[in-house]
């Protein structure tokens, strides 16, 4: 009776929160939690700014198609951004109207293939925007997949200490056993708060890209009807 006394006094002075226990955690322990730690910042930065990157893209879409379908002339519009394109869908249209401006002959008629050189032109932007969006997506799905992984590493470092601490003392009281588990746990435990933000995130991102894509590649199609009608009315 005695000795359980003993023990819970002892196990209620000990210190378990995360600096103590980090402090108190073998050397290659701590050395997991802190490249656990930079995975998990490095991961929120990245969904901080695809997040506002994102945002800023669905808007300059919305407005840029407001523009465009508001009938006015394409040459003064082009005029306008080809200077300095500032969203996706601009640079797509700027793309699409410099294949169109070499699709005529000097004496105006338009050259032979010119509607499928544009389309081709169209989509290659579509292409170079959507791996735009879709940069830095690969450290989310890198921290999402190995830092459970480099998590239970160090907790199974930090238990095999704790057996080591044990066979060394002779002694199994759960006192000596418990904060060397507790240590090893904290690994663990991180090791899932960083993989499982940056799962969510890049599952959330990467259909956010594709949607933005489909609307670049809807743009495009439409814009390859429009160019292709201007130029059947001219031959």
């Amino acid at each position: 009776m005695e000795s359980l006394t003993t023990l819970g006094a002892v196990g209620a002075g000990a210190d378990y929160s995360f600096l103590a226990l980090f402090l108190r955690a073998h050397l290659f322990v701590q050395a997991v939690i802190v490249v656990l730690v930079v995975f998990s910042v490095w991961s929120w930065a990245v969904m901080i700014e695809k997040y506002r990157s994102y945002r800023h893209v669905r808007r300059s879409i919305a407005a840029f198609e407001d523009v465009f379908w508001s009938g006015g002339e394409l040459e003064a519009l082009h005029d306008r951004v080809k200077v300095a394109p500032q969203s996706p869908i601009e640079r797509v249209f700027v793309g699409g109207m410099a294949e169109w401006l070499r699709s005529f002959a000097p004496e105006g008629k338009p050259l032979i293939g010119s509607p499928a050189r544009i389309e081709r032109a169209l989509h290659v932007e579509v292409a170079r925007e959507v791996d735009k969006l879709r940069e830095r997506l690969g450290v989310l799905a890198t921290v999402g997949s190995i830092s459970p992984f480099i998590g239970l590493f160090g907790t199974v470092w930090g238990i095999k200490n704790s057996f080591e601490s044990i066979a060394l003392s002779q002694n199994t009281n759960l006192a000596i056993v418990a904060p060397g588990i507790a240590e090893a746990l904290v690994a663990t435990a991180l090791g899932l708060l960083a993989a499982i933000p940056a799962v969510i995130g890049y599952n959330r991102f990467q259909g956010e890209s594709e949607r933005i894509g489909a609307k670049l590649e809807a743009f495009a199609d439409e814009f390859t009807t429009l160019l292709s009608r201007q130029i059947a009315a001219q031959v």
